[in-house]
């Protein structure tokens, strides 16, 4: 197969993305998070082709991108009263909630659990793809299962390059990681997959109690021990003992680094990160390609701060240091 490229931002490339998505083809798609494979979630078989183009099981769910808050009934059982507050302030956003499945949803989607996971995305192209073609679409990240999700459209190329039909370029994206995900129960919320919007962000709009527990039993999107990985060996290092591991590496070592206790290392052995989360987590998945691009082996990554606010980043690196 070869893989079109498409311009996001040439009316006649994004006519031909939509009609890709609605003749059964995958298209990846840019998203706030990062780029996500998309197919047309009316469509099983369309969507089963996303779990042989990524090499995913066919077990982990998938998360639908709807248009608006009002296409809920079409996938979920009951729109719960609490959702109302939640996607007023945070859709379209990185926020997936997780509901009761409409007995219509195929287990494609669900991975045949009982749950779907539903989001609006925030996005100028796809935001709009989806309103103009009617579309909801199931999306994971556009990469091949547990390696790095991209956040370019060369990025995507570079791991599903011949898999897919297309890839609709829409410029780098704004956030950097994957949203959210929170489950609303009648005592509590959980958190079950950091993202860009913590706990914090959402408690003033619910009634219950928000955690995010450490660790838990529901299978979403990203729940995998081993994920996020890029090809170089990722280890997690406390900042005091980044200057004395380096050393001892040897030249194909790269140390990412946000403090600035790390002024004094060998510049030709750093990546420079932003100091601040927000930052961060934008430029995480464009660094960790670039260094697999230039042959690099190892990473000593500078572990990022306790606080809430890096969560996600934490999350991520901690899968992908995984083995």
């Amino acid at each position: 197969m070869k893989t079109e490229r498409l311009d996001a931002h040439n009316p006649e490339h994004l006519k031909r993305a939509g009609e890709l998505l609605r003749a059964g083809e995958l298209v990846a798609v840019p998203t706030e998070t990062v780029y996500g494979l998309a197919a047309d979630a009316t469509n099983p078989d369309a969507v089963r082709k996303i779990f042989a183009a990524k090499g995913r099981p066919t077990d982990h769910p998938l998360i639908t991108h709807i248009a608006s808050a009002e296409q809920l009934s079409h996938w979920v059982k009951t729109v719960p009263e609490w959702v109302k507050p939640l996607a007023e302030a945070f859709w379209p956003g990185p926020l997936t909630l997780l509901f009761e499945r409409h007995p219509n949803v195929s287990d494609a989607i669900t991975g045949g659990l009982p749950t779907i996971g539903i989001r609006v995305p925030d996005h100028p192209v796809l935001l709009p793809l989806l309103r103009t073609f009617n579309l909801a679409v199931a999306a994971p990240s556009a990469n091949l299962y547990q390696k790095l999700s991209p956040t370019s459209a060369d990025q995507v190329m570079a791991g599903l390059d011949g898999r897919i039909a297309a890839v609709l370029d829409g410029g780098p994206c704004g956030v950097g990681t994957e949203s959210t995900i929170l489950k609303v129960g009648d005592q509590d919320a959980e958190i079950l997959r950091c993202g860009p919007i913590a706990a914090e962000q959402l408690q003033p709009y619910l009634t219950v109690p928000v955690r995010t527990p450490e660790t838990h039993e529901h299978s979403v999107s990203g729940n995998k021990k081993v994920h996020y990985q890029p090809d170089a060996r990722v280890i997690l290092c406390p900042t005091e003992e980044l200057a004395t591991r380096l050393a001892a590496a040897g030249p194909d070592c790269i140390a990412l680094v946000y403090s600035t206790a790390q002024e004094t290392l060998p510049g030709k052995q750093l990546k420079r990160m932003p100091a601040d989360h927000q930052g961060y987590r934008q430029a995480l998945y464009a660094s960790l390609y670039e260094l697999d691009c230039s042959g690099t082996q190892t990473l000593l990554v500078e572990m990022p701060p306790e606080d809430a606010a890096w969560a996600d980043i934490r999350d991520r690196l901690t899968r992908a240091s995984a083995c």
